[in-house]
């Protein structure tokens, strides 16, 4: 496209560099509406869209210089009562008229207001003559509705389905697609509701070159984009740059923004006409978009845009709590394998073979082709692995790339092309850090993908390079088909939590193995001393008269001051905010050699104390005999402060509740419930229960504070929604 509208403002991008594109400097808008730039001290009008005679009845020569007063109706005093409200990354609507006068009504309009650089106002506005699309009582009943089956949804893929369903009904437009990025930012079309006269895009990929860097940012910020016509005319903001600075327009925010010609080309040959992107924003990261298609020009008001973004703001709590909810999977498979596993060690002597005897288990819940464990100089491995020159390559290399423990990749090849050669057995590898050694580590693999798509159009059909008129999703899949040779399926969060949690239950094993052999052989102590008391974990260990051979540093580590010397069990029990609990516990432990699991708070010193998680073990011996104990503990203080965030969370929405989040403060107070709300606030009571009983590999109490903004924003979304349809009612 070589539209002189277009090019300058756009930068000179093509497909090789649309990373350059700047398209926040657009310099132009989309004609369905206008824009117009005030100085906010005085309301001067110093930049306007050249069509404003077209929707104004005004001249852009005689508009620029003079007030929002000259347009008559009330604009200008609509813009003046939300001037000190206004903010630069939140448009602000508003219904006007504007040509009237006191005796007659003007025309009117729907209005976006947002503060620009240089201390500017940004108006947009859209004619809303043809009758305003409020929320009416079903628009009202679809909206409860779609929450609550978002809340229903126990996975993406049931989640993704329901969205398409819900803001096609909505909307009402030709095809609308949830649209997933991976890790790396490649996206693919994982749920789609279409006219059945369209051809699917359902499991379509996309490389992450499709949307700039820029792009996704912009999507961060501005999370509803709405494009009407593909083939409009631009309408080119004059003059172009802010005449008391000569800076461009910063057009981020605005709605009425032009999109990329490079986009735009890329939609018309698909044979696309218009769109509504909504973002899907988790953790501050885009994670996916809604993205809806129509074949012919559409345009959706105000109403509608703020329902959809709404449901995409429900969509993503609801997302945070299906992607953390993984408790109940892990604690049951690392369950299973620490009981097998203990058994073993019990048995056989040795809890690696009970490890790799059955490959299915281990391979099966990560997805993983093979595996390998790297232990005390032996190696063992089920699946299809490399061979073990290959594998002990491998670990000298993971083992400087270890990252808290953890490493994991989706292709060797890419990241360390020496170790090329183990493709395409080898592509992904996951490996989790057994010991502080540096060379224990339990590993699996995956292989490379396979990156077999059918397409709408002819996949045959050439295309020549750098020619904007062959931007097409077919090109784009060959760009990610070159992409993934080499590449195995990423690791999602799910895989690295359950990596983790089967890591912490090895490492539990080793240490209870460990503490085995320094009670069965005293000379063996020196040997085994060190693994255990590096342990990351605070273990003590005693004999079987109670005598503590030895604490882990990470055991000391617990004191604000300096640590106690703990010469016997009962010399633990003043450490504790209640000793009495800490006595009886560690007397059935030596008398009756009954297990406990549980909660003890440590005086840490310093006036403050800490939440620990304790396990007391007996160590068997030969012929019923006790060899010793074990006292293992873990830093509870993650999972209270989870705790109070999950509280705070439900008090919010319990006062929300109450106080009738979402209505517009003039009006009356409703009595009766609000079922978008309830339903909104419910969605969140569920997401929070479900994040706070997940097994995730990180603190999830900055997850509920996520959500608890994010319920806050969905609500006020739909408050704004409620007065401005009230407004224009």
């Amino acid at each position: 496209m070589n539209d002189p509208t277009f090019s300058p403002a756009f930068g000179q991008a093509d497909l090789t560099n649309c990373e350059r594109e700047l398209i926040h400097l657009a310099g132009s808008i989309q004609p369905h509406g206008v824009l117009l730039v005030v100085r906010r001290a005085d309301g001067l009008i110093v930049q306007a869209s050249d069509n404003v005679a077209r929707w104004l009845g005004v001249a852009h020569d005689q508009l620029l210089g003079r007030t929002l007063d000259a347009l008559g109706g009330s604009l200008a005093r609509r813009v003046t009562e939300l001037a000190d409200t206004l903010v630069a990354d939140e448009l602000t609507a508003f219904h006007c008229d504007i040509g009237g006068t006191d005796s007659t009504a003007g025309s009117v309009f729907e209005g976006m207001a947002h503060l620009g650089q240089s201390d500017t106002v940004i108006v947009e506005l859209e004619s809303a003559e043809s009758g305003t699309e409020s929320i009416d009582q079903e628009a009202q009943t679809l909206l409860a509705s779609s929450v609550r089956r978002f809340s229903e949804a126990l996975s993406i893929a049931a989640l993704s389905d329901a969205v398409v369903q819900s803001v096609r009904d909505l909307t009402g437009y030709d095809r609308v697609m949830v649209y997933r990025f991976d890790d790396e930012g490649h996206g693919e079309i994982v749920a789609e509701a279409r006219e059945a006269k369209l051809d699917s895009l359902l499991g379509h990929r996309y490389p992450a070159t499709d949307i700039p860097q820029r792009a996704r940012e912009l999507y961060v910020r501005n999370r509803v984009r709405v494009l009407v016509d593909a083939s409009y005319k631009p309408a080119a903001i004059l003059p172009r740059c802010l005449p008391e600075t000569g800076e461009e327009l910063d057009m981020s925010s605005c709605h009425l923004r032009s999109m990329s010609p490079l986009h735009i080309q890329y939609l018309q040959n698909m044979g696309v006409t218009a769109t509504l992107v909504v973002s899907l924003v988790r953790e501050g990261k885009l994670w996916g978009l809604i993205a809806c298609h129509h074949y012919s020009p559409r345009h959706i008001r105000y109403a509608q845009r703020a329902a959809v973004d709404l449901l995409a703001e429900v969509v993503s709590t609801r997302i945070a709590a299906i992607e953390n909810y993984v408790r109940t999977q892990v604690d049951v498979m690392v369950r299973s394998l620490e009981l097998r596993l203990i058994e073993a060690t019990s048995t056989e002597g040795d809890w690696r073979l009970a490890l790799v005897r059955n490959p299915r288990t281990l391979l099966q819940p990560l997805d993983a082709s093979g595996a390998a464990l790297f232990h005390e100089g032996e190696l063992l491995t089920v699946g299809d692995v490399p061979s073990t020159a290959e594998l002990r390559a491998l670990a000298r290399w993971v083992a400087g790339e270890m990252q808290q423990s953890l490493f994991s990749c989706a292709s060797v090849a890419r990241v360390h092309p020496p170790l090329a050669c183990l493709a395409p057995v080898v592509c992904g590898v996951l490996a989790i850090e057994l010991s502080s050694s540096g060379q224990d580590f339990l590993m699996w693999f995956r292989r490379e993908q396979s990156a077999t798509i059918i397409w709408a159009g002819d996949p045959a059909k050439p295309f020549v390079d750098n020619d904007p008129l062959t931007l097409s999703p077919r090109r784009s899949f060959a760009a990610w088909s070159e992409i993934v040779r080499g590449t195995a399926a990423s690791w999602s969060r799910a895989d690295l939590a359950l990596a983790r949690a089967i890591g912490t239950t090895l490492r539990d094993v080793i240490l209870q193995t460990q503490a085995v052999s320094l009670l069965i052989a005293q000379h063996q102590l020196d040997r085994f001393r060190g693994a255990v008391e590096t342990s990351d974990e605070p273990v003590l260990v005693a004999n079987a008269q109670g005598r503590v051979l030895f604490q882990s540093v990470a055991f000391a580590a617990l004191f604000n001051t300096s640590p106690p010397r703990v010469r016997a069990l009962d010399d633990m029990c003043d450490l504790f905010v209640v000793p009495a609990q800490v006595r009886e516990v560690i007397g059935n432990l030596i008398r009756e050699r009954d297990s406990w699991r549980g909660e003890w708070r440590l005086r840490a010193g310093a006036g403050q104390t800490v939440a620990l998680g304790v396990r007391a073990d007996t160590i068997p011996g030969a012929g019923g005999s006790v060899l010793g104990y074990i006292i293992i503990f873990t830093d509870l203080t993650d999972t209270k402060r989870t705790e109070a965030a999950r509280r705070h969370l439900e008090q919010s929405l319990s006062e929300a509740g109450r106080a009738g989040i979402g209505l517009d403060p003039a009006m009356p107070l409703r009595r009766e419930p609000d079922e978008v709300v309830g339903a909104i606030l419910a969605n969140a009571s569920v997401a929070a229960m479900e994040l706070t009983d997940t097994a995730a590999s990180m603190p999830v109490a900055t997850l509920i504070e996520e959500l608890e903004a994010s319920a806050t924003r969905a609500a006020a979304l739909y408050g704004k929604l409620r007065a401005f349809t009230r407004e224009h009612g």
